[in-house]
């Protein structure tokens, strides 16, 4: 892939934003955000290929900054996917009804995660 996808990141835990932008750094372009007000303010300057959000944050939780994003014009239809430890069936399901193209659980495998988001992307787009 000659051109790194742009990925507007949103994860409180700092750990977890370093442990995922070094597993990133090769195919992708990180919009760093460690909450979701930063998100949604950075969301007025950059329009990127991919959102991708943690669930459980103080303040702005991720499904409700999804909901907040995709009111702002050209976020409507950008491709998201969940990253969250609370992986029951249930819950899950819940998230995919919000419009993500998935649900990554945490722990991840920093290995395996640029290609976890490309089998996802992959998957939407046939």
């Amino acid at each position: 892939m000659a051109d790194k996808l742009s990925v507007l990141y949103v994860e409180d835990e700092a750990d977890i934003r370093a442990v995922t932008e070094f597993a990133l750094e090769e195919g992708f372009q990180l919009i760093l955000c460690c909450n979701g007000q930063e998100a949604l303010d950075k969301a007025r300057n950059v329009i990127p290929d991919l959102l991708l959000l943690d669930v459980m944050m103080p303040g702005i939780d991720g499904p409700t900054t999804l909901a907040r994003l995709r009111e702002i014009a050209g976020y409507e239809h950008i491709p998201a996917i969940f990253m969250t430890a609370k992986v029951q069936p249930q819950e899950v399901k819940q998230l995919i009804e919000l419009g993500v193209l998935g649900v990554i659980p945490k722990p991840f495998d920093p290995l395996t995660l640029a290609d976890q988001i490309h089998s996802l992307l992959k998957r939407e787009h046939g």
